[in-house]
């Protein structure tokens, strides 16, 4: 007698409501639009829940350098931030990955 096993097959996982909100806020502000302005907006989408709006909200307010702007009109949330400075050590590491991702020379 055979015995006949569960198959497994690989479930697609759907992104979170945080992963699906940090992705777009993400992609906003790495807009190479906003990066020269040095701002962008955050408009709040009807699928954007409490839980999860609060939460990447959150996370914004504790980065250095963003300000955050709250607009109640329609609950949209402007960021904008400086240019780091050239002191600043981030932009020594990125000048270093920059360097090493130049093509090779042959």
């Amino acid at each position: 007698m055979a015995v006949q096993g569960k198959i497994k097959t690989p479930q697609s996982t759907q992104p979170t409501g945080v992963e699906r909100l940090t992705l777009r806020v993400s992609n906003m502000i790495n807009n190479p639009i906003a990066q020269d302005r040095k701002w962008t907006t955050i408009h709040r989408l009807d699928t954007d829940g409490d839980r999860e709006w609060d939460e990447v909200i959150g996370v914004l307010a504790e980065v250095d350098g963003i300000d955050m702007t709250f607009n109640d009109e329609d609950e949209s949330v402007t960021l904008s931030w400086e240019a780091p400075d050239e002191e600043d050590p981030r932009v020594e590491d990125r000048a270093e990955l920059d360097a090493l991702e130049q093509p090779a020379p042959f």
